[in-house]
């Protein structure tokens, strides 16, 4: 494909304004909560949101995820069914077999016709209509590219673009989030942990809105999220096919045709990589000292094969724990309780994240 397809610093601006947009609406939900003494399941609000704000960033709207929460919304019940139906995929060598035998087959059929229908009837739309927006999303920009031999890319090349968007930047930021706030709310961690964090988040925003500007001030708040990827992984393990004959750094042969397997999360619990406290969580070993490397810190890949997604993932994710804290303090119904999480591609909690939330300050219900 062609490069420089887009300005990287408006569609950064897009994204920080959809972000803002669709935390809006779960600072919303947490006002409700919060008013009616309910308990929320944190794990699945996160679910919503980055859904939400990855169609808004991917298609220019969301997918209505997080307007009635309480209601189904098809294309999210296909795709988080497709999602652990492919999971399942890669721990059962005969699934090809147990699908013909049972109706997983036709679900997966199902799911799989839903999700590109609803991307590709969202690409005809826009080739006839136009786009009407200000500024661009990513499925405008990626229209308006071309490949390496000067053609459009096809409707079926964007839907496949889009949804490897989606699909990578959906569950793997929900399920930090939900992580970085289970570890700042556990028994054992030091309280003032969350202290410093609502500090600075009251001395970064004062009371505003965050922008793309302010969320690169919210130091503590990237260290806080930094180290929960450390030792709850978005993604606990990945591999990758050598193409050709290789020798790894410390010496060991790898041949083409070998699978190559590591595990983030066996790396982030290493006391030989980070020192004997490594089960604590303590952001600060993130703070006022180098950036461990990518391959010390393995949580965004490395070199070539780097998270694109990076920068937005933690920009969306310290915009909405910089609009959370602002307003309220969250607890875990059980703060002894470790969540269960699911055999999967990525690091879901099994049985979600139950919290109580309450407003910080004498606020109104119109939050």
């Amino acid at each position: 494909m062609a490069s420089h397809i887009f300005n990287i610093s408006a569609f950064r601006e897009y994204t920080s304004d959809v972000f803002v947009k669709e935390a809006e609406k779960v600072i919303k939900h947490l006002g409700k909560a919060a008013d009616a003494g309910a308990e929320i399941d944190f794990h699945a609000l996160m679910l919503h949101f980055t859904l939400d704000s990855f169609g808004a960033v991917s298609f220019g709207g969301s997918f209505g995820c997080l307007d009635n929460i309480e209601s189904e919304v098809d294309f999210a019940v296909s795709f988080d069914d497709l999602t652990s139906i492919c999971s399942d995929r890669l721990m059962d060598p005969a699934w090809r077999i147990r699908e013909a035998l049972t109706k997983v087959g036709a679900r997966a059929k199902y799911d799989k016709a839903l999700i590109r229908k609803h991307s590709l009837d969202i690409i005809e739309k826009r080739r006839k209509y136009g786009y009407q927006g200000t500024k661009k999303d990513l499925l405008q920009l990626f229209m308006e590219a071309e490949d390496d031999n000067g053609h459009p890319l096809s409707d079926e090349y964007l839907v496949d673009i889009i949804l490897n968007f989606t699909i990578a930047g959906r569950d793997t930021t929900a399920q930090a989030l939900s992580w970085m706030f289970y570890l700042l709310n556990r028994d054992g961690t030091d309280k003032d942990i969350m202290k410093t964090l609502i500090q600075e988040v009251d001395d970064v925003l004062g009371g505003e809105l965050p922008t793309y500007e302010t969320h690169k001030q919210q130091k503590y708040a990237e260290a806080c999220f930094n180290e929960a990827l450390r030792i709850f992984p978005s993604v606990p393990r990945d591999l990758k096919l050598c193409v050709k004959d290789d020798i790894l750094p410390d010496g060991t042969k790898i041949y083409a045709g070998e699978w190559f397997t590591w595990s983030a999360y066996v790396m982030g619990r290493s006391e030989k990589l980070w020192g004997p406290d490594v089960h604590e969580y303590k952001p600060s070993r993130w703070i006022n000292t180098e950036r461990p490397s990518q391959g010390k810190f393995i949580s965004f890949h490395a070199g070539p094969r780097v998270c694109l997604g990076q920068n937005f993932a933690i920009l969306e994710a310290l915009t909405l724990v910089g609009m959370i804290l602002q307003k309220f303090e969250l607890t875990l119904v059980d703060s002894a309780k470790i969540p269960q999480y699911g055999v999967s591609l990525t690091f879901p909690m099994l049985e979600g994240l139950p919290m109580r939330v309450h407003r910080r300050r004498a606020e109104t219900a119109e939050t």
